[in-house]
């Protein structure tokens, strides 16, 4: 994964020269294959290459198009070979992406980019129009954030030189400090406010000190594929999931795998190797690393991962993550964490992994992400009972109730109760249990952020795409959240590669009967069926994946005392975010073992050590603040001289 710097000054001031080695200082551990750059007037790229794919170490970036317009590309093109043919210009199959990319932007202006299918994000400078696009692919895996002043735009991969090197007061935004709390911020969020991230599947078009956000692709609600058997079903998708696997087995380099024993980890790791053996595949091999922790009574994944290992002949990494602590490192002195997500120094399984892929010479890292909520893993049929509701088959919806209320031991009226429910507006629905927020927060934070705090829970609409569709989207974009909410970090510096969430698989998952996915004492039906001779039978038919949470329960009673110390006072309550109080209580009930949300508190401590960081390093004052002036707004609590000592470099 690739990173990129650029900013276009309006007046047309070039930068100085200090500030510019500064910025490339910033960028030179994530791009270890040399940086290079463009300078015109005021406008200034710069480019640092990270190459995981053999195309990509011939490619010269910045590319110029015949009008001089200066793009920068980082990402994956899946359908290269396509496009290729279809532009027929000097292409072929041993062109690089960004040649491409170029090609078709030439030929097709912004209208390309709903044709680029991978994972990307790119920025295009144009001279001629004195314009800026800054576009990234439908997911959003590769970050990239944008600024703009009366003075000037700027743009990056990374947070750092937008924040460090900023001229304006900073302030936090709330919005996203709400999202961190609960399921993830909104996509376009970053935790500073005037600082944005473009959002999936959109470009954002920037002339003099305006922005415009357009989205170019989105997925089509009225596309829908019927088949006559299960068997035809089964069939496209192991042709769309082999199809999102290889795309992303290609490297140069060995790939790693993570392997955790579940279905999803399983299933990449099984087609890859099936592709690999066909020579369908252009890696030169595969290797994994599974995670264990024999503390866990109820968390024992080494039989399942110890059966794709047997399948596929050998071993790969296995790292112990009981021996970590997490309660004793999230208050460890380290450097600056621009964001809450960012990882500070390399340490426990991340050290371990760092090393174990730089020694391997690993670059792509393959994930399961996604595969749990787009194939059925969550045993729900809601969806499809508001589908039949919605189109007032009443036969068919009690039929299915009935079914459905034998396979899950409920009453018909609970499952009934349920499906109404999502199409009622919140205040008459009321918040589900598992979305509401923690009990410890702050009233009035709570009441100005509930939308972010509830996880931007929507009702289904009666009318327009059916329900299930809408709860597709509603999923994805979760998962969108997720996956934005991380940043890209060099320990261990890699391209995170996610098969299950490749757009042509997706847009496949979209159009079929909900049915498919998910029967009645049937969970990842399609899939199960699908994959019976990829993956080994005891993998494919195990009982779901229990959720661990004895860890952070026990961590909470054994280091009751520390995390006390650590937690007074609290900056997040100086702030207006926690009730100090409240927080207490909760912590003493997870300390007794008492019924409490472990991974709200554990969100609410990371919080916590996110801002003191921040505090530590100059950009917020200490906690110990007036109280009177809690919920006026957090800009005053950024300190200003270190922003200025940083731009004063310009």
């Amino acid at each position: 994964m690739s990173v990129q710097f650029g900013k276009w000054n309006f007046a047309g001031e070039p930068s100085a020269l200090q500030y510019a080695s500064k910025i490339q200082a910033l960028l030179a551990p994530y791009g270890p294959d040399g940086t290079s750059s463009y300078s015109h007037g005021g406008t200034s790229v710069l480019y640092g290459a990270f190459h995981s794919t053999g195309e990509s170490r011939s490619e010269k970036q910045p590319q110029l198009t015949k009008s001089d317009a200066v793009i920068t590309w980082d990402g994956r093109l899946d359908n290269r070979t396509e496009l290729a043919a279809s532009l027929r210009e000097d292409l072929s199959e041993l062109s690089s992406d960004a040649a491409i990319v170029r090609a078709a932007y030439e030929r097709w202006g912004t209208a390309c980019f709903a044709k680029l299918v991978g994972d990307w994000a790119l920025s295009i400078w144009n001279p001629a129009d004195r314009s800026l696009l800054l576009a990234k692919d439908f997911l959003g895996t590769h970050p990239l954030y944008y600024s703009i002043d009366e003075r000037e735009v700027s743009w990056s991969t990374i947070l750092d030189p937008l924040v460090l090197f900023a001229e304006k007061p900073l302030a936090l935004e709330e919005e996203y400090i709400a999202g961190c709390f609960s399921f993830f911020p909104a996509v376009h969020l970053t935790p500073y406010a005037g600082i944005h991230s473009v959002p999936p599947s959109c470009f954002v078009r920037i002339r003099t000190r305006h922005a415009t956000v357009e989205r170019y692709w989105d997925f089509d609600p009225a596309h829908r594929i019927r088949y006559s058997t299960d068997r035809e079903y089964e069939e496209h998708f192991r042709t769309a999931f082999t199809e999102a696997v290889r795309r992303r087995v290609r490297s140069d380099r060995p790939v790693l795998a993570e392997l955790s024993g579940g279905m999803d980890s399983s299933s990449i790791v099984c087609m890859a190797d099936a592709l690999l053996a066909r020579g369908d595949a252009c890696a030169p091999k595969l290797d994994t690393v599974s995670y264990y922790d024999d503390s866990e009574p109820n968390w024992n994944e080494r039989p399942y991962f110890g059966k794709v290992e047997e399948q596929r002949g050998r071993a790969g990494l296995h790292i112990d993550v009981g021996v970590e602590n997490s309660m004793a490192t999230l208050f460890q002195t380290g450097p600056l964490r621009i964001s809450p997500a960012s990882g500070g120094e390399a340490w426990g399984t991340r050290k371990e992994l760092s090393a174990f892929m730089s020694a391997s010479g690993h670059r792509v890292l393959l994930s399961g992400v996604g595969g749990d909520e787009v194939l059925g893993g969550v045993p729900t049929p809601i969806a499809e009972l508001a589908d039949l509701f919605s189109r007032m088959a009443a036969r068919r919806l009690a039929r299915q109730i009935t079914v459905w209320a034998l396979a899950k031991r409920k009453p018909w009226f609970h499952l009934l109760g349920e499906t109404v429910r999502r199409f009622l507006p919140p205040a008459l629905a009321g918040t589900p249990e598992h979305l509401r927020p923690a009990a410890w927060l702050n009233r009035r934070f709570v009441a100005r952020q509930r939308s972010a705090l509830t996880g931007y829970e929507r009702r289904l609409r009666c009318f327009g795409p059916l329900p299930t569709f809408q709860e597709n989207v509603a999923t994805l974009e979760a998962l969108r959240r997720q996956l934005g909410f991380h940043v890209l970090g060099t320990q261990p510096l890699c391209e995170r590669r996610y098969p299950y969430l490749d757009r042509d698989l997706l847009e496949f998952l979209f159009a079929i009967p909900r049915e498919q996915l998910l029967r009645p004492g049937q969970r990842r039906s399609l899939m199960r069926r699908a994959l019976a001779r990829v993956v080994p039978d005891e993998v494919l038919n195990r009982k779901r994946k229990a959720f661990v949470a004895r860890r952070p329960l026990v961590g909470f009673s054994e280091q009751f005392d520390l995390l006390l110390q650590k937690l007074d006072p609290l900056f997040t309550a100086s702030l207006g975010f926690v009730d100090p109080e409240a927080f207490h209580r909760g912590l003493e009930k997870a300390r007794n073992g008492r019924e409490t949300s472990p991974i709200a508190l554990l969100r609410t401590i990371g919080m916590e050590a996110w801002l003191r960081n921040l505090a530590s390093e100059g950009l917020l004052q200490s906690p110990t603040l007036p109280r009177r002036a809690t919920h006026i707004g957090i800009e005053q609590w950024l300190v200003g001289s270190r922003h200025h000592d940083l731009s004063a470099e310009r």
